[in-house]
């Protein structure tokens, strides 16, 4: 079996590394603190999130913002998860306080549980019932661990949920919030600005790279061949980048391991994946405006696009703004692309 894993939530002998953060998370869940953890996407947020959790017993929610459309919804689909985690008769007796009583249905094909409230219902006491739900269903030799995933989105639900979501959490007591999110910007004005609803609501830790030299033993053990060459050329390629290493390391051992490939194994597989999503790539170029793609240009030529004098510094700075908003572009010691294989495909499609 291919020994390397990306694209789902890396779980077992699959999960790379991670031990320091790991046991903070761990620790930081044993205390009444809540928990805020930022990362570029696909850095492995929710495989550590998920690794954390299945190491407790405790009581599990867990709603992805980015696909809550209203209030109503975040109430519903919170209530889903209660329905799915607690026994009916327990829920049943605990939701006597409800002002609205919400529709409970079954999907005959998959089983699922679908929620809903009547068009007239209000948005505010629907929020308030749901939540006031919450604290019946823990307790505090049971206490509930709340994971909201995509937490930026928060702001873009409705004008004024945020403050209204922060109130109503304030009083809850017997859990613990872990807020995920990927949009570094989004989320440091969500928890640092002291105007906003959740100006320090918890303990914010921000999700690095793999180190190289623990990421490099993982690779090469897992190699067909142990080769540390070829471990050191596939980070020296992805630099260290969780999902795009777990993914180079993925084809080559099946080039490796198939199709007994070993001589310039690594660079074989890199064209082989740039031209897997040729056609995604050359659509995602065609869809940037100019000032994005000269950006992208400069970065991808190792040069820092706020330090150009052929474009405005200010253009260039909004252009940064956008794609990292966007996922394209990521910020760590200085910006670069986030894809390597993107990178690589405006080397060679773009700059040739």
């Amino acid at each position: 079996m291919n020994p390397f894993k990306f694209g789902t939530i890396v779980e077992g002998d699959f999960f790379t590394d991670r031990v320091a953060e790991t046991a903070q998370l761990t620790q930081k869940l044993n205390s009444e603190n809540h928990i805020v953890l930022i990362s570029p996407r696909r850095y492995g947020k929710s495989s550590l999130v998920q690794r954390v959790l299945s190491q407790t017993n405790r009581p599990i929610l867990q709603l992805d913002l980015q696909y809550v459309l209203s209030v109503d919804d975040f109430a519903a689909q919170l209530l889903r998860t209660i329905f799915k985690r607690f026994p009916m008769e327990k829920v049943r007796h605990a939701m006597s306080h409800f002002r609205v009583i919400p529709m409970i249905s079954s999907n005959p094909v998959t089983g699922a549980m679908e929620v809903s409230f009547q068009p007239t219902a209000n948005s505010s006491v629907l929020l308030e019932d749901a939540m006031a739900l919450v604290d019946k269903v823990t307790s505090p030799d049971n206490r509930l661990i709340i994971v909201l995933d995509e937490f930026q989105e928060v702001t873009k639900i409705k004008k004024g949920f945020d403050k209204q979501l922060r109130s109503l959490m304030q009083h809850q007591k017997n859990l613990n919030y872990i807020l995920l999110g990927s949009q570094e910007s989004m989320m440091e004005a969500i928890f640092e600005k002291k105007t906003s609803p959740f100006y320090h609501f918890g303990q914010m830790i921000r999700l690095p790279k793999i180190p190289y030299e623990d990421f490099l033993t993982y690779i090469t053990e897992r190699l067909p061949n142990k080769s540390t060459q070829v471990a050191e050329e596939i980070l020296g390629f992805s630099a260290c980048h969780p999902y795009y290493t777990q993914q180079l390391s993925s084809q080559v051992w099946e080039m490796m391991k198939y199709q007994k490939i070993n001589d310039d194994v690594v660079r074989k597989a890199v064209d082989a994946l740039v031209s897997m999503h040729d056609l995604d790539y050359e659509r995602l170029w065609q869809n940037l405006n100019r000032t994005d793609r000269f950006t992208l240009k400069q970065l991808v030529l190792n040069r820092q696009p706020l330090q150009n004098r052929n474009q405005a510094t200010s253009t260039s700075y909004s252009s940064l703004l956008r794609m990292i908003k966007s996922g394209l572009i990521v910020r760590s010691i200085h910006y670069e692309v986030e894809d390597p294989f993107f990178r690589q495909w405006i080397s060679q499609n773009i700059l040739q």
